[in-house]
């Protein structure tokens, strides 16, 4: 029931009345002292200095930034991994002085005759050859300022530190990159590109139709068998180009794209899959993918337009290597150069691509 009370001494005097009743029902307000009398309840100068309309924005609270936490661990952008060294190796030729460098290749000649006490036919002798590639210098610049840095470090960020990591990892992707496919308009190949690679074998046709191991939406066509056979066939070609120089158990290197490389686990009717039939005749294989082997899309820049690649490699025969890659610089830091307030440096690098020395030893298929 609602009361009215008209003067000061009427409220306080009811509320000290039903103080007790209130606590009795659990209603402790130990600072109250009174009831608020009728003619209090419009008159705002009983506010003191309190102002009832707002003149600065509403808030709900304190600075979110105060409330917001961040996590020590620094979390990085993962890249495709760089494996074309993984291939065929990496080996440095010459330095950044160097603008071209020479693979001396020699062949024997020679023909025979029939024996005579005094005949001096036939004759022996070596052809010479001296082929050439070029090397490519790339460059990236760091550059960091004072602010820029104590602003990082805020976050507790090492900025400096981290600009040196992009730095390596850029100058490295592009030389992974040069690693496959060269440097246009230079003597300089790359492993999918060297114009002495052989042309590329076809898929067979699958029963699922079409030549390809997995289709659009990534999902294994081809049967165990089919798969096995199309890398028998590449395997073949390069028997038959090697002139029998490749055999089951020289090293062998089958490059091809992850998403080739999962239909390698497709299992045939005695569940086998097809990795288990090729380790189990070719003792000295080993599998690397890469992306560049993939089909060529937007999500691959790098990829094969023909469709998914893969090469077959016999890395060592008759005790020669097939080839290298060739780095000439594989980071060369420059001096610290100082501003009024920041700081710039010059990392570089060089390349000669991927030096094949025999390409009879390499074989490919596209279209998988």
């Amino acid at each position: 029931m609602e009361h009215t009370f008209n003067s000061f001494s009427e409220a306080q005097a009811a509320w000290r009345a039903d103080r007790a009743r209130f606590e009795s029902l659990g209603a402790f307000i130990p600072e109250a002292r009174s009831y608020i009398p009728e003619s209090w309840k419009h008159d705002f100068h009983l506010a003191m200095d309190a102002i009832p309309a707002l003149t600065t924005d509403p808030n709900g609270g304190i600075p979110a930034m105060l409330t917001t936490f961040i996590d020590p661990q620094v979390f990085r952008v993962l890249y495709a991994p760089n494996v074309a060294a993984d291939i065929l190796g990496e080996s440095r030729r010459g330095d950044w002085t160097m603008d071209t460098t020479m693979f001396p290749v020699v062949e024997a000649t020679g023909e025979v005759a029939s024996y005579g006490d005094y005949e001096e036919s036939g004759r022996a002798g070596v052809n010479a050859n001296w082929p050439q590639r070029q090397n490519y210098l790339f460059q990236v610049i760091e550059q960091y300022g004072e602010r820029e840095i104590a602003r990082a470090g805020l976050a507790r960020i090492n900025w400096v530190s981290e600009i040196d990591v992009s730095a390596a990892i850029s100058l490295n992707k592009f030389l992974n990159y040069t690693y496959f496919f060269g440097v246009r308009n230079l003597q300089n190949y790359g492993l999918l590109n060297d114009p002495n690679l052989g042309v590329s074998l076809t898929p067979a046709t699958k029963a699922a139709g079409g030549t390809a191991w997995v289709n659009a939406s990534g999902q294994v066509v081809a049967t165990a068998n089919e798969i096995y056979n199309d890398v028998l066939s590449v395997y073949y070609q390069l028997v038959t180009q090697s002139a029998g120089l490749v055999k089951q158990d020289t090293p062998l290197v089958l490059a091809l794209s992850p998403g080739s490389g999962v239909a390698l686990m497709t299992t045939n009717s005695f569940n086998v899959n097809v990795f288990d039939l090729l380790k189990k005749n070719f003792k000295n294989l080993k599998v690397v993918e890469a992306v560049q082997y993939g089909v060529l899309s937007a999500s691959n820049p790098q990829g094969i337009a023909g469709g998914n690649f893969m090469q077959l490699i016999a890395t060592e025969v008759e005790g020669q290597k097939t080839g290298f890659m060739a780095f000439s610089e594989k980071m060369r830091t420059h001096p610290i150069i100082r501003a009024m307030s920041s700081f710039r440096r010059k990392a570089t690098s060089g390349t000669w691509g991927c030096v094949l020395r025999q390409t009879f030893t390499i074989a490919s298929m596209i279209g998988i």
